[in-house]
């Protein structure tokens, strides 16, 4: 809902009425286009006219008791008059009613007070009184008592009887004088204007509901809610986090930035409303809490420094706060419906699944598996693998790319995600968020397809193995840099150790297919013969300086550091791997 607020709730509507008060002059209506049955749902108003026309008492309280039912779920089940002999039931309401037992009526006193009947949880005796005499009583059952606006109801009708009742008793003896005339046309137009009054309640209550539910049928989520809200009182509403961030904001004079409230007074603010039932005041703003099922997922607020709202101000906010409740519950399911489909998908992928029903069901989940991922594996001594730890590591791990599909193994977390972690950054932002940086983490080499994920979850595994049992326990450690470390755990298998060779000898192997040349021969030879140019030279049968000049190439091509160490160990292993396991096969 979009545009300019209404104007602020208003106790009254102007000018959708048609009544003519009795004693008022013509040209004095106010004009409606609706029928008089939608401005009169209970029939009050033509009702007060019939009573005030009729001069028999009597009819007068049959009137009344035939009104009754439309008030709501009530039953009349006796009329009294009082007359010379004491009270006088009125004859003629519908056959088969309970009976009333006139002693108990006698027994009030001329006070009103509950009767009993059986069948009927709430009896009351409603005394009909004129000029601060009894006159009668109508006496209502229900199998429930009324709430407030059916006790209003209700008095209404008694009021309008009573003073019906006092017509007619001042016209039979006619001595009624001017004064009392007066005193009852009061009454009556008392009563007609709280009656007036309870309309336009309820014209405005239906028109929040009437609104809300139209944001409800529309899909609107909080903000269309904040938006409402703030249109029906005119005041700027908000919706905050059980923590105070700010989730949504309607209206003017939005602050910016935002001002967050220390945990303590956050705490403090829920406390002392939740103490209390419905919105609660808390300095400028009236808040409601939207608490379904008793949990707190969020805070439903207008900003009202100028403590200017109403009643009908505070019921805006009440439902306005039952229809974010709704929602903000319906938001929890589908994200906990969702969050179980992503671990379901990504437990399968770890294990293999078929292709086809992984990308379907990825895409169903809003993942694009067709992209590279990673996998990754984390561990921290003293966290279990609980929610907690779960979303720490997710937070740490969320990047401008999608959100990594995330599930637990163990006291594990393993991450599926298309963002390589960069060096240790995932390892400092957990370790700070935590509280410690005794943990380690292992990162994959890169997967292309669902049925590359098992491997990456196995060299991930074997990365962060690698990392735990290394001098420096806590870190991330890629599987791309463990060199020798990945073909001497268990569960190699040809490909792997062909991926080994390829990556430290595929340029060499590459140019002696081109070239028809023995490059990686003559490497195998020279670290056979342990680095000696005279036995290599002589293992190669040529000349020491074609030697010299082949291992120079090899550098060149293969932009390898034959005097680095590691490089050294790296290359005389893949040149065995070469030789021995893979027969030297180009």
């Amino acid at each position: 809902m979009a545009g300019r607020p209404s104007q602020k709730l208003s106790p009254h509507v102007p000018d959708q009425e048609v009544t003519r008060h009795p004693g008022d002059t013509a040209g004095t209506e106010r004009r409606d286009p609706r029928p008089l049955a939608a401005l009169d749902p209970h029939g009050l108003l033509v009702l007060s006219h019939d009573l005030f026309t009729c001069a028999e008492q009597s009819e007068i309280v049959r009137l009344a008791m035939r009104q009754v039912s439309a008030l709501g779920p009530y039953r009349a089940e006796a009329g009294y008059l009082v007359t010379g002999d004491g009270l006088s039931r009125v004859p003629g309401h519908g056959a088969g009613a309970p009976t009333v037992d006139d002693a108990q009526m006698t027994e009030l006193g001329e006070a009103d007070g509950s009767v009993s009947l059986p069948e009927r949880s709430w009896n009351w005796a409603f005394g009909l009184r004129g000029a601060g005499v009894l006159l009668g009583y109508i006496v209502v059952s229900s199998h429930a008592g009324p709430d407030e606006q059916g006790h209003f109801l209700l008095a209404s009708l008694v009021g309008l009887t009573s003073a019906a009742l006092s017509l007619a008793a001042t016209r039979a003896s006619q001595h009624e004088s001017t004064g009392e005339l007066v005193r009852l046309r009061t009454e009556r137009d008392t009563a007609l204007r709280r009656l007036d009054t309870m309309r336009s309640k309820l014209h405005l209550q239906r028109t929040v509901h009437e609104t809300l539910a139209r944001v409800a049928a529309r899909g609107g989520g909080e903000h269309a809610i904040t938006q409402a809200l703030y249109e029906l009182t005119g005041l700027s509403a908000l919706v905050e986090d059980r923590f105070g961030n700010l989730r949504s904001w309607a209206g003017p004079d939005r602050p910016d930035p935002y001002p967050v409230r220390s945990a303590t007074n956050q705490e403090e603010m829920l406390r002392q409303v939740t103490r209390e039932a419905g919105p609660v005041r808390f300095k400028d703003r009236l808040i409601a809490l939207a608490r379904p099922r008793g949990d707190l997922l969020g805070v439903l607020a207008l900003q009202d420094p100028g403590v200017t709202a109403d009643e009908q101000t505070m019921f805006a906010l009440d439902h306005a706060q039952r229809s974010l409740a709704q929602e903000l519950m319906h938001m929890r399911e589908l994200t906990e419906v969702e969050l179980r489909l992503r671990r379901q998908l990504i437990d399968d992928l770890l294990e293999g699944t078929d292709e086809a029903s992984a990308y379907a069901r990825a895409e169903a989940v809003g993942h694009d598996l067709q992209r590279t991922h990673y996998v990754v594996v984390v561990h921290w001594p003293g966290n279990g693998a609980d929610d907690s730890f779960t979303r720490a590591v997710e937070q740490a791990t969320d990047t401008t790319a999608s959100r990594p599909l995330i599930t637990r193994r163990g006291d594990l977390v393993v991450l599926l995600t298309e963002a390589r972690p960069d060096d240790d950054a995932v390892h400092a932002a957990l370790a700070h968020e935590l509280g410690t940086p005794e943990g380690a983490i292992g990162v994959s080499t890169r997967c292309d397809s669902p049925d590359g994920v098992p491997r990456c979850y196995q060299e991930a595994l074997r990365a962060l193995k690698v990392r735990q049992n290394s001098r420096q326990g806590s870190g991330t450690t890629f599987f791309d840099d463990l060199g020798l470390y990945r073909i001497l755990g268990p569960g190699n298998d040809l490909r792997e150790l062909e991926g080994f060779v390829r990556e430290w000898l595929g340029q060499l192997i590459d140019y002696d297919a081109g070239h028809d040349t023995e490059l990686v021969e003559t490497l195998s030879r020279y670290f056979d013969c342990g680095g000696n140019y005279d036995d290599a030279a002589a293992a190669l049968t040529v000349h020491r300086s074609t030697l010299r000049y082949r291992l120079q190439r090899i550098r060149e091509i293969s932009d390898r550091d034959l005097a680095d160490v590691d490089t050294r160990l790296n290359l005389q292993v893949a040149t065995r791997v070469w030789k021995i396991i893979l027969s030297g096969r180009r």
